[in-house]
């Protein structure tokens, strides 16, 4: 149980909640930090010391609306050939095929600025700049041009070496203060050339080594120093680099828009599943937090019902967050070569009656707890009510989160089988 939220509730010692409050939020939250800012944790604190429950909920509300609501956009930079379609589109969850991905081609598929909305998230949207590759390149004008102050951050994107015209654009989008990063794609390409030229020495961390030090050289020797350089595949997200990008764009993003981007980003390893799973505990545990703070409050009830219906919208929904929402998991299914009944016979999360119908004894001694409280009313069962819909929704993360792992496991598995009998190798399983 929380013992915050439980403490929190039955109203004990707000000076002693208040010098709580951050050592608790700080052992909830991800690795790469939370959706509040010192300045705001230090608003709350203040807040709980004076017993101010109002402004306690109020300055809550604030941040959960800001983060549910936060707007994001990402501008992409790069030439033709260079991968940057295929980013957009992977970072988007779509294959190249699919209707709705960015345009890929050999030659230039973008001359002017062209958004694209996340399918699920439609505040996120991916801009696809034009390439920065003319001889009379004017970075300022470029900058203006394209109408810099939309973006969040700036993804400047090459395949091979990053040219003059990159480093003169990264100065200035420094100078106007925003964030930019150097993402080095086809990684995968140049891997298979070595190991097919060189067969008897090539060694995969070796080439790795190479193209980040052909890429810091070539930047440092135009003018960037100390770049900070991303090799990824856009092929296969979870190799290489992309997850360090990922956590590194979550740390250096202002922090109400830290939950914007979790969410769009897809499953590429057990880290990026608890990334996501720490950020939606936060915001249930704030949202709580804020619950409790209201009850407080005369006529002002904590909880407002969470039935059947609304326990199954919200379960579809934290589905749709970790990618097992009815379509994905058809297509993980296609993926895995199995059924969709049978991806179910292995998860819990998938089927919403097994999960809610509980016949423990414990499950049996708190509907007994419950239909006490009930039939008494007042705070109690108040209380109760709040607490059982408090710890579903995290029954519901947890149990979501656990079957992404599974499901990654599965695919990851069938990926490095099928890559094993397409090279002809032999595959060791435990």
């Amino acid at each position: 149980m929380d013992q915050f939220i439980s403490d929190f509730l039955v109203g004990k010692n707000f000076q002693q909640l208040a010098t709580n409050f951050v050592p608790n939020y700080t052992t909830l939250v991800s690795k790469v930090g939370g959706i509040i800012s010192p300045e705001n944790l230090d608003r709350l604190q203040g807040a709980l010391k004076e017993a101010k429950l109002k402004d306690v909920a109020d300055i809550i509300e604030e941040l959960l609306m800001a983060a549910e609501n936060a707007p994001l956009d990402v501008a992409v930079i790069g030439e033709s050939g260079t991968g940057k379609s295929s980013f957009i589109s992977a970072l988007r969850g779509l294959s190249y095929e699919e209707e709705g991905s960015v345009s890929v081609g050999v030659v230039e598929t973008t001359m002017k600025k062209t958004p694209y909305r996340h399918p699920k998230y439609p505040n996120v949207t991916f801009w696809d700049l034009p390439g920065t590759g003319t001889p009379n390149f004017h970075p300022h004008e470029y900058l203006e041009m394209v109408e810099f102050a939309t973006y969040d951050f700036f993804i400047i994107i090459s395949s091979c070496r990053f040219s003059l015209n990159d480093a003169l654009l990264a100065q200035n989008i420094k100078e106007i203060g925003k964030k930019f990063y150097f993402v080095r794609t086809k990684v995968d390409n140049d891997l298979y050339n070595e190991e097919k030229s060189k067969p008897t020495s090539f060694k995969r961390e070796r080439v790795l080594q190479r193209i980040r030090d052909n890429c810091l050289a070539n930047l440092s020797h135009i003018g960037v120093p100390e770049p900070c350089i991303f090799l990824v595949s856009n092929f296969d997200l979870d190799d290489f680099d992309f997850p360090i990008l990922e956590e590194t764009l979550l740390k250096e993003l202002p922090f109400h828009k830290r939950y914007t981007f979790v969410l769009l980003l897809p499953n590429l390893s057990d880290a990026s599943i608890e990334m996501k799973r720490a950020f939606l505990k936060e915001m249930i545990w704030l949202d709580a937090l804020k619950s409790s703070a209201l009850s407080f409050i005369p006529f002002m009830a904590c909880f407002n019902g969470f039935d059947l219906p609304q326990q199954e919208k919200c379960l579809n929904l934290y589905q749709s967050h970790f990618g097992l929402d009815e379509n994905s998991v058809k297509e993980i299914a296609k993926k895995l070569g199995m059924s969709v009944e049978k991806i179910k016979s292995f998860t819990k999360s998938l089927n919403f009656w097994l999960l809610v119908k509980d016949e423990s004894i414990v499950a049996r001694a708190m509907k007994c707890v419950e239909c006490y409280c009930s039939v008494n009313g007042g705070p109690p069962s108040t209380a109760f009510q709040f607490l059982k819909t408090y710890f579903l929704h995290l029954k519901f993360i947890n149990t979501v989160a656990d079957d992404a792992k599974i499901l990654l496991h599965k695919t990851l598995e069938s990926i490095s089988l099928r890559r094993c009998q397409r090279d002809g190798s032999d595959c060791l399983t435990e």
